[in-house]
């Protein structure tokens, strides 16, 4: 196989020579050239044809989010973004990943001698993931709630379960803003850094009907909200008497993970069995396979979302492969089949 073609934009020399040899260590990475910033990048685009694209986001004379919306509008590509760990940075990159950015890497504030090379591995995997990972043009399309008449699950007992990986960020938020304001209750795990998360959460919060906020250890699980595990933490659903509560914990990383999706869901089938729905979304690997099979096997409904409409087609292909996956359905498809697997699961007086 010919190598992975790489153009690297940073406005740092520092920064660019650094990644430049990091990723040239890999035989697989052929890094074409460096750009110090968006305008320069435009013409290396045109004239190299890069397979990915490394961005920085804060830059001279266009900052990086204008210079991707820019890319996924006339030339969607792999663009894997490069974020300081600051506040500021962890929004910008929400926001990066919401307009289609493939991943982020979590760059160090302070120590980059020592703290990019640290980070030589991931940004290697994520380059050559990127190459292989569908991208496709942003539709602008608006998500507005599903209405359904005379249906109201503000009383609900039911739980949706929701496992997301790369390409989670803008398919979390398809899924959720199709979901109305008096939703079944929705636990989330997205892999994603630990700072991004709280960002994640808000933004969210302000595009979707349902409120969403960032998973706290023993606050009970209600409808209309959903509940991301914090980066960093594994998030699990217990019971607390008659409710549903958030177990929010730090032991060790189940399958290569923290917050893993295998444990959401083997929580979920312990203490929601069949009351509980499913979804197992976009993502690299194998994480939430076998805990999605634990959901199946206690009477969950679950959904996985199909290959044409993953970025990466690989935790869900890992569940349909163990027969973990009930149905397929792209993911604009999703949200309605959950609701309506909810509203059946009550017509039935299905509860634990």
């Amino acid at each position: 196989m010919s190598a992975i073609r790489v153009l690297i934009v940073d406005d740092s020399a520092f920064v660019r020579q650094m990644l430049t040899d990091l990723l040239s260590s890999d035989p697989g990475i052929e890094v074409l050239g460096a750009a110090p910033n968006p305008i320069v990048a435009r013409d290396m685009i045109k004239s190299l044809n890069p397979d990915v694209l490394t961005l920085d986001i804060e830059m001279p004379r266009m900052d990086g989010l204008a210079f991707l919306d820019k890319i996924m509008t006339l030339r969607p590509m792999p663009v894997l973004m490069i974020s300081s760990l600051t506040q500021k940075g962890a929004d910008t990159a929400v926001r990066a990943l919401e307009m289609g950015a493939f991943d982020c890497v979590a760059k160090p504030v302070i120590g980059l001698v020592e703290g990019l090379p640290a980070l030589r591995d991931e940004i290697v995997t994520k380059v050559k993931a990127a190459a292989a990972a569908k991208i496709r043009p942003r539709s602008g399309d608006e998500v507005r709630p599903l209405h359904r008449p005379g249906v109201s699950y503000s009383s609900s007992e039911k739980i949706i379960a929701v496992g997301a990986s790369t390409g989670g960020v803008e398919a979390l938020q398809e899924l959720l803003m199709a979901f109305p304001s008096d939703a079944p209750a929705v636990v989330i795990t997205q892999h994603m850094p630990a700072m991004f998360t709280a960002s994640f959460a808000n933004r969210l919060n302000q595009l979707c009907a349902v409120t969403v906020k960032q998973a706290e250890s023993g606050e009970r699980v209600l409808p209309g909200h959903a509940y991301i595990a914090p980066g960093g933490c594994h998030l699990e659903l217990a019971r607390n008497g008659a409710n549903y509560v958030c177990r929010v914990h730090d032991e060790p990383a189940v399958s290569g993970h923290r917050p893993s999706v295998d444990v959401l869901f083997r929580s979920v089938a312990h203490a929601a069995g069949l009351n509980a729905i499913g979804v197992i979304l976009t993502g690299m690997g194998r994480d939430g396979a076998l805990g999605l099979l634990e959901m199946r096997s206690a009477g969950a409904s679950t959904i996985g979302q199909d290959e044409a409409t993953c970025v990466v087609y690989g935790m869900p292909k890992a569940a349909r492969e163990c027969g973990a996956v009930e149905i397929e359905l792209p993911l604009n498809k999703i949200a309605d089949q959950v609701l309506k697997r909810c509203e059946s699961l009550a017509a039935r007086g299905v509860r634990v």
